[in-house]
């Protein structure tokens, strides 16, 4: 069984290209808190890479940006390439089924708190 589940922030804006053949892909990173605190009592963070594909990439880079909190699940996947000086080399990334956003953008004026924003509404309005 292959399947990650993290949950982090982005340390940089979503990368949005387009195959040849015109699918969406989306690149970023996402800096994962260790659980745990080392020797000199410090968290530490991972670095994640994550791709995602198609509709999900458009979506995560439409609507994600720097420091954003998300959860990701998805699988491992290693892939190798040749880098520029001939060597062959190996990146470890995760390939995202699902990315839930899990705090409002800071710019698009989202409630400071339940009380402020969109009205409920008295029973009045109610339809029944």
């Amino acid at each position: 069984m292959n399947r990650i589940v993290l949950v982090g922030r982005l340390v940089a804006d979503p990368q949005l290209r387009f195959t040849q053949s015109g699918i969406a892909v989306a690149n970023f990173r996402l800096a994962v808190d260790r659980p745990f605190a080392n020797q000199q009592g410090e968290r530490e963070t991972d670095f994640i890479d994550v791709v995602t594909w198609r509709r999900l990439a458009e979506t995560c880079a439409n609507n994600l940006g720097k420091g954003r909190l998300v959860a990701v699940d998805g699988r491992l996947q290693i892939r190798s390439y040749e880098a520029q000086d001939g060597t062959r080399r190996q990146a470890a990334e995760v390939v995202a089924d699902t990315v839930q956003f899990l705090d409002w953008p800071r710019e698009s004026g989202a409630p400071e708190s339940p009380d402020e924003g969109a009205s409920l509404g008295t029973e009045d309005d109610l339809p029944f």
